[in-house]
């Protein structure tokens, strides 16, 4: 028999670089059986009797991923000889909170530390016999890239093959290893001594695959989940977070006697900040206001002036729409065509272009909240509250992306390893307000509530507040339930981000916007003027002067009493939902097209759009507006959707899903809003309340084993 050794290590730490070094060319590729990741197993050169086998990156050995399972099971069931952990020496902390892992595998650890050149370029120190005292086990340091202590690591390698093993020490809490040793004693004491560590703190961590292995009964579990409970109650978080922060506590510990970081004192900054930003109490309510200044900076005050002024000056009576009909009428151009152009184009499309500062002046804030290193807190800040709530922690990513465009938000929710929490991401991601529709919410708040301060910041966490309450009631349905996966990821220092590339981001998605408004939007407006100026009159099309004898009037009819209950069961608002299917933008060339004036100017100069404010009522403009935010995104979107959930039935399922919590919520703000108002109670009052009942049940009910549960292929 020959000798085995497995390269464990984080992804970007140099492991296939050291790999290539370590095999040369006697390399043999495929996939690990029964996944589609990539196996890669060589010969050592020189050593003909040793196989080294290169598992894939990981950050930890927790089962949520494909590449995390392989490489723990491998480690468990084949028993290579040793393991060598190579560790990126520029990220030593990150890197060892793996290597701690692996110690308590009970196989012997050689480790590497790689990238030594740039540390020692960097000036930093680290004390290998140090640390090689604290894990106990042997430290190389190399450079797989310069070939540099490649021959040292397979002598140590080799050295340490049949080497006998010590359990790792105790490096956690009193509680938790008390905990542990529990575990250990009542479970664990048939299996090897090295390996009994690892599998009680897995069973501490509620591992389903290692409760399946060991074939642990009910009773059994019955009895540790005390412990587990208790420490859960003493340390404030669930049972896989106490794990992961021991582990850091443990790492932090020890640096300092082996590490010396010259970048020390702008990491201990960004630590003290942290304590402020990322404080389990003060951390929400931090975001929530540095959310509520973007959207009240980005709409109510400069990116609402500013966007009046384009509206009166640019698009105003006197600018553009003026200069585009002078020229007209100075070429004779035919009557129906000048209305296309200023009636349908001008008004349509200067609709949408008017909120363009707006958007830029969003997008400029929220590319320095992500380029400062902000945006990588809030991740980790809201963590701990999704995870409660049914979704991983890597949900708020797409989230945030969302909030740029719908369609990458939808694709990055591949990065979540579980199906189900994946599902769950891809259907409430396109509830964030993306950038297409903050027109929506600037002209309803410009339009109705006078620009008050309230309404874009509310608009904003009614997605996230949606995000929340639908991954309480889907988690409930059997095809979403299963525990929430924890959410690992480096936080980087804090920093001043370039203007360059704040201005690079913001431009990039606000072209992507300008690009929409003069392709897609142009080509709507096209249509959508045409449908609502003609119309057929004695079996021939005509056109009409009244749009309500239109096409669009007779299509938007239609299906406009299905709005009745949520206070805009008119035919314009009918037609602006339906070609904002097509790009959300294009609900407000419709309403540029059905019902504003440009002409209509105050008294003070600003403009205001008179015939909206007469045909919405306060609550039924923030219904409207909240079906718009929450319905089904647009064409684009829902095919990043079918991608992602490669189903037909999901999709429909998450369109479907969309769509009713969108009408429910929309109806609950109008009829209550009508109650407030002094409307008195009508039938739909007392279906509101039901449905809202029906929600909070739906929230907060105890999952059952017979409950409703869409009934859909994986």
């Amino acid at each position: 028999m020959g000798i085995k050794i497995a390269l464990v290590g984080n992804p970007n730490s140099g492991k296939t670089t050291l790999f290539n070094a370590l095999t040369g060319a006697k390399q043999y590729v495929g996939n690990w059986p029964g996944v589609t990741v990539e196996k890669k197993e060589g010969k050592i050169k020189g050593k003909k009797d040793v196989l080294l086998a290169d598992l894939p990156g990981i950050y930890s050995l927790s089962p949520y991923s494909p590449e995390e399972v392989i490489s723990r099971d491998y480690v468990i069931d084949e028993k290579p000889d040793v393991i060598i952990n190579i560790v990126d020496g520029t990220n030593l902390e990150r890197n060892l909170y793996l290597t701690t892992q692996i110690l308590e595998l009970g196989v012997p650890v050689v480790i590497a530390i790689n990238m030594m050149d740039i540390v020692r370029k960097n000036g930093d120190i680290i004390d290998v016999e140090k640390l090689s005292e604290n894990l106990g086990c042997d430290i190389v340091e190399i450079s797989a890239l310069k070939n540099q202590g490649i021959n040292e690591l397979v002598e140590k390698a080799m050295a340490n093959v049949g080497k006998s093993i010590t359990p790792a020490r105790p490096i956690f809490a009193g509680a938790v290893e008390h905990a542990i040793a529990h575990i250990e004693e009542l479970l664990l004491h048939d299996k090897p001594a090295e390996q009994q560590r690892w599998f009680a703190i897995k069973l501490f961590e509620r591992d389903q695959k290692v409760i399946d292995k060991l074939n642990v009964s009910e009773a059994h579990i019955a009895h540790i989940e005390e412990d587990i409970v208790e420490c859960e109650k003493l340390l404030d978080d669930d049972s896989e977070g106490i794990i992961a922060a021991e582990r850091y506590n443990y790492i932090d510990s020890i640096k300092d006697g082996f590490y010396s970081n010259k970048r020390i004192r702008k990491e201990k900054l960004s630590a003290k900040i942290d304590k402020v930003l990322t404080n389990k109490w003060l951390g929400i309510p931090i975001f929530a206001g540095i959310m509520f200044l973007v959207y009240y900076v980005a709409v109510s005050t400069v990116g609402g002036w500013v966007t009046e002024y384009t509206n009166e000056v640019i698009f105003g009576e006197e600018g553009i729409p003026a200069l585009i009909s002078s020229g007209l009428k100075s070429l004779n151009t035919a009557e129906w065509l000048s209305a296309l152009i200023l009636d349908g184009i001008v008004a349509g499309v200067g609709a949408v272009l008017g909120f363009v500062p707006q958007l830029l002046l969003l997008f400029l804030m929220l590319a320095f909240l992500e380029e400062c290193g902000y945006m990588s807190r809030v991740a980790f800040i809201m963590d701990r509250i999704f995870r409660k709530f049914g979704l991983a922690g890597k949900s708020f990513i797409p989230l945030l992306i969302g909030t740029g465009c719908g369609i990458p938000g939808v694709m990055a929710s591949r990065t979540i390893e579980s199906p189900k929490e994946r599902r769950i991401t891809v259907i409430t991601t396109t509830f964030m307000p993306c950038g297409a529709k903050l027109p929506i919410i600037a002209l309803i708040a410009g339009a109705i509530f006078n620009n008050s301060w309230w309404v874009a910041p509310s608009a904003y966490f009614l997605g996230v507040v949606s995000v929340v309450i639908s991954g309480l009631i889907l988690k409930k349905l059997k095809a979403f339930e299963g525990a929430s996966s924890p959410f690992i990821m480096e936080l980087p220092e804090y920093h001043l981000p370039t203007i360059g590339t704040v201005l690079r981001s913001m431009w990039e998605r606000g072209w992507s916007f300008i690009k929409k408004a003069g392709t897609v939007i142009l080509l709507s407006t096209i249509l959508i003027w045409f449908l609502s100026s003609y119309g057929f009159e004695n079996g021939s099309l005509t056109a009409v002067e009244d749009m309500n004898n239109s096409i669009m009037a007779s299509i938007g009819g239609s299906l406009a009493w299905l709005f009745i209950p949520l206070g805009f069961g008119v035919w314009q608002a009918t037609v602006g939902i339906l070609t904002g299917l097509i790009a959300k933008e294009n609900l407000l060339s419709t309403l540029g097209i059905l019902y504003i004036g440009l002409s209509e100017v105050s008294d003070n100069g600003a403009e205001i759009w008179g015939n909206i404010q007469a045909a919405f009522t306060p609550q039924a403009a923030y219904a409207f507006l909240a079906f718009n935010l929450l319905c089904a995104p647009c064409f684009a979107a829902m095919g990043a959707i079918k991608r992602e959930m490669n189903s037909g039935k999901w999709t429909a399922f998450a369109i479907a899903y969309q769509c009713v919590y969108a009408y429910v919520v929309a109806l609950i703000i109008n009829q209550f809003g009508n109650l407030f108002m002094g409307a008195g109670f009508s039938l739909w009052t007392v279906v509101a309340i039901a449905l809202l009942v029906g929600m909070i049940y739906l929230m907060f009910r105890k999952p059952g084993k017979n409950r409703l549960q869409p009934r859909l292929a994986n």
